[in-house]
């Protein structure tokens, strides 16, 4: 039996066994990456729709993903690569890429704007090695890495991919530990050690999805930006962006309509209250 070290769950596997995340697995005593290069997803994307609103914007960025996540978000936007059966069932499926084919594959999209390669669509850091090997070799060719992230895992994997990721957008999902532990079965305490290390080493950005009756309350809006604004890195907390983006009816969550239009602008404007920069997405 061997645990992994990745995240919170600290998932304890037989030889052979899959972590909760469906992309770790215990082979020959040790927890691997499973899905080390299988690429379910590549597209060629502006940089702004990571989102990133403040690097490098007006760029493209070769987007690629895997499969897997560790979290359990009910309305997953991913949901077919992320965690349903259908993910977990891509492992003998999804084609496999090495570092050298996709930092190849990026050079060669440098005429259409690209600046280099977004780890995104499932859950990247379940699967930091590949993100590691892959980032170092890009930055070796003159690329940039973008990392989207849920920002659930220690902060030896922050270490692991910290030198070559130049910009990041990390999913601050709410800021109570109900949200958290009750919707989306993650660990807040977690994903905060993470953002306080990552802001120490490169650009980052903060996206926050608003969903009505769970996360829409100005008081946890205020509670939020004011942690934000009180970090400190390569830049003051203030001046960190943070996304407030609208809810749409998706996967498992049908039972409410869309955010209000109204509750995503007013809680913007709760949040620019303590941070210079706010955008609204998804309206």
């Amino acid at each position: 039996m061997a645990e992994c070290d990745v995240c919170f769950r600290k998932c304890k596997l037989q030889e052979g066994q899959t972590g909760f995340c469906g992309g770790r697995i215990c082979t020959g005593g040790k927890v691997i990456a499973s899905n080390y290069g299988r690429i379910t997803s590549a597209a060629l994307d502006p940089v702004e729709k990571k989102p990133l609103k403040r690097f490098r914007p007006g760029k493209m960025v070769l987007s690629i993903g895997s499969y897997g996540c560790n979290l359990r978000c009910p309305y997953c936007q991913n949901y077919e690569i992320s965690w349903s059966k259908e993910a977990m069932s891509l492992a003998g499926e999804a084609d496999y890429a090495s570092p050298e084919e996709i930092v190849q594959m990026a050079l060669g999209l440098r005429n259409r704007g690209n600046i280099g390669i977004a780890y995104t669509y499932n859950e990247p850091l379940i699967g930091y090695e590949f993100v590691r090997d892959t980032a170092k070799l890009a930055h070796e060719n003159g690329l940039e890495n973008v990392l989207v992230t849920n920002g659930t895992a220690n902060r030896k994997v922050l270490e692991e991919i910290g030198p070559y990721v130049d910009a990041m957008n990390i999913d601050l999902k709410a800021f109570t530990d109900r949200f958290y532990g009750e919707w989306i079965q993650g660990d807040l305490a977690m994903v905060k050690d993470f953002i306080e290390g990552a802001v120490k080493l490169c650009h980052v950005e903060l996206t926050t999805l608003v969903i009505p009756g769970e996360n829409d309350g100005e008081e946890e809006m205020r509670e939020l930006s004011g942690w934000v604004a009180g970090l400190s890195g390569k830049v003051p907390g203030r001046q960190i962006p943070l996304h407030v983006t609208r809810f749409f009816p998706r996967f498992h969550v049908t039972d409410r309509g869309p955010t209000p239009v109204e509750t995503v602008l007013r809680l913007a404007d709760v949040a620019r209250e303590k941070l210079d920069y706010v955008y609204t997405g998804n309206l």
